[in-house]
């Protein structure tokens, strides 16, 4: 198409002589966004041609894979809070993305995918990678998947389909989002349908705000607040549950001091979710750290109770869905019932379809996990403690119950490194920056083995629990944390399927690390499938080498992408892991260069994830 006579310009809410593309380029920068991932293809031709033109703007990060350019959209997304912005090409391009988006939306993550595609005039032709019409619907995927997903037809559905995008991802909880983009649509020039005579028709309106076009979700309801803390405050052993949906709120540092406050005052213990573990510090005397999957043993033991005390008997739950990994200590019972309190049971989530969804509450409140935490606070003010002692139980409790499964395993020096001990040295060697924890054993033995205390963060994946999550979003993560502490803990398997985005972070100077928990198997299905089978006909020991890897150097493979590598051999114990986990610390922070550490682990340990046995199988009887 010809561009129009005028010179392009940018007045405060108009823009005149922009592409779609170009256009696209300003709503990203009125989004703050300044890092775009993703991979190039003949799709996206006028879009990478008008980042190249705008590289003083935005820095695209030429990635190994979509599903990993995803993934460290997600782990930027998660360590700024601002907005993930990924772009591929069509078909298989935009379909390799479809993980790390999936992986986005569960776990509340605002990032934007956009996807070339042909060009309109050849849907349905059998033209090179179409994602429309040749038994490929990319559209109709992106829309099952996440929260909104629309095809840019021509210039004069462009803004609806770009702002309701981002109105949906940005708002709260924060979404995943995909809009496609035909090539043809893209390089055509923005232009007034409806225009009054005399008026240029190449100038649109746009947004001088964000506020324009989105708002944030927000409020609480008043009323059943304050009858929720009538209860909490009255109970003799409440208990404060904490998910993944609270992080924003208590990122917040007087939010988090206030509610600290509002915990010692009243001496109510506070537990999280897996995916919230750390956001209340987990070092304060009324922690009682993580609870569900390999939880810490105190909530349990609080909810019990014991010979002085009844069980427990509030429970207010603030931004968790309740989920099966939230509330299932062991395997073999699933949303387990312990979580029932006696008397008062409220969930606050802004996601009204959770709320009850799992459990029967006594009371659901729709409301925002900040609102709600600043409200309670406000009104403890009218309130006096009834039930000071409870602190000096709950220390009790703590003396005389260790946290972790096992005390012994955690303080472990010997050879080879035992997971749990890993764990420990990185507790010791990291005090600030952020932890990401990819799918498999490194989630159990992370669980019940690390404390997690501000300005520490952790960060985990378990509403979908993809391998390679933790590999990949470091990297995105020490992009928006440059100095930052950024670390991963992977298994050997996660890291091959990923790894290659280590190349990725030697090329733009990052100093992310890896910890590689390395057994040469898929430990977690081995010993699941050992347990699970043990009362089958077979030993259970059948299952041993059976996943087996094949032995891949993953200190080589390191190397070879550009990383300082360490390797802790079966004959090197934890003092040995420290020592290069302290310089892995140091070289990174130095010289911007991702550092990759292979533990050989002792291979016959396992989290205590509870696993279920299942029943001999019998044989059928006789027809008679």
């Amino acid at each position: 198409m010809t561009a129009p006579a005028q010179s392009k310009s940018t007045v405060s809410g108009t823009r005149t002589g922009c592409t779609v593309v170009e256009l696209l380029l300003e709503y990203l920068k009125l989004e703050g966004v300044s890092k775009v991932f993703g991979i190039p293809g003949g799709a996206a031709i006028y879009l990478m041609e008008a980042l190249k033109e705008q590289r003083d703007v935005f820095d695209l990060v030429i990635n190994r894979h979509e599903t990993g350019a995803a993934y460290m959209a997600d782990g930027y997304a998660r360590v700024t809070g601002n907005l993930g912005v990924v772009i591929t090409t069509s078909g298989p391009s935009a379909t390799n993305a479809l993980t790390g988006m999936m992986n986005a939306q569960a776990g509340n993550v605002p990032v934007l995918l956009i996807t070339g595609e042909v060009p309109e005039q050849f849907f349905g032709k059998g033209y090179l990678q179409e994602g429309v019409d040749a038994r490929l619907n990319v559209d109709a995927i992106f829309q099952n998947a996440l929260e909104y997903s629309g095809m840019v037809t021509n210039q004069s559905n462009f803004q609806t389909i770009m702002q309701q995008a981002l109105r949906d991802s940005r708002s709260l909880p924060n979404r995943a989002t995909h809009i496609s983009l035909p090539n043809d649509v893209g390089g055509s020039f923005m232009q007034q349908m409806v225009s009054k005579p005399g008026d240029d028709p190449y100038t649109v309106h746009f947004p001088r705000a964000v506020n324009e076009y989105r708002a944030t979700a927000g409020g609480t309801d008043d009323a059943k607040v304050r009858d929720t803390l009538d209860e909490l405050l009255s109970a003799k052993r409440p208990l404060i549950f904490l998910g993944n949906g609270a992080r924003r709120a208590l990122e917040n540092p007087q939010r988090l001091i206030d509610l600290v406050a509002f915990a010692e005052r009243f001496s109510i213990p506070v537990m999280t979710t897996p995916d919230g573990k750390g956001i209340f510090p987990e070092s304060h005397p009324l922690s009682l750290r993580n609870y569900g999957m390999t939880a810490c043993t105190w909530p349990q033991l609080y909810m019990k109770g014991d010979a002085n005390y009844a069980p427990y008997d509030a429970l207010l739950v603030i931004g968790s869905s309740l989920g099966e990994l939230s509330t299932t200590v062991v395997a073999s019972d699933a949303y387990s019932k312990i979580l029932l309190p006696s008397e008062t049971f409220v969930q606050v989530d802004l996601d009204r379809t959770v709320l009850g969804r799992d459990f029967p509450l006594t009371r659901g409140i729709v409301g925002d996990a900040a609102d709600t935490l600043d409200l309670m606070y406000r009104l403890s003010a009218d309130y006096t403690p009834q039930f000071p002692n409870r602190a000096a139980s709950i220390a009790s409790m703590k003396v005389a119950n260790a946290p972790w499964a096992s005390t012994a395993d955690r303080d472990s020096t010997k050879s080879p490194v035992h997971p749990a001990a890993m764990m420990r040295v990185i507790n010791e060697c990291m005090p600030s920056g952020h932890i990401f924890i990819d799918a498999g054993n490194c989630v159990g033995w992370s669980l019940n083995n690390l404390v997690i205390d501000p300005p520490l963060h952790y960060q985990c994946a378990l509403s979908m629990g993809p391998m390679g999550f933790g590999v990949a979003a470091v990297v995105g993560a020490k992009m928006g944390a440059p100095d930052a502490d950024c670390l991963a803990i992977v298994g050997d398997c996660a890291f091959m399927m990923h790894g290659a985005e280590v190349s990725t972070a030697a090329q733009q100077s990052v100093g992310a690390i890896w910890v590689i928990l390395n057994d040469n198997d898929l430990s977690m299905v081995t010993q699941g499938m050992a347990e699970l089978t043990v009362n089958y006909p077979k030993s259970s020991s059948s299952w041993k080498g059976y996943y087996n890897l094949g032995h891949a150097d993953l200190a080589k493979v390191a190397e070879g992408f550009g990383a300082d590598a360490f390797t802790i051999s079966t004959e090197q114990g934890s003092a040995e892991f420290s020592n290069a986990l302290t310089t892995a610390l140091v070289q990174a922070r130095a010289r911007s260069k991702p550092q990759v550490i292979v533990v050989n682990i002792d291979t016959a340990a396992m989290p205590p994830y509870g696993w279920p046995h299942l029943p001999k199988p019998s044989k059928p009887k006789a027809a008679t």
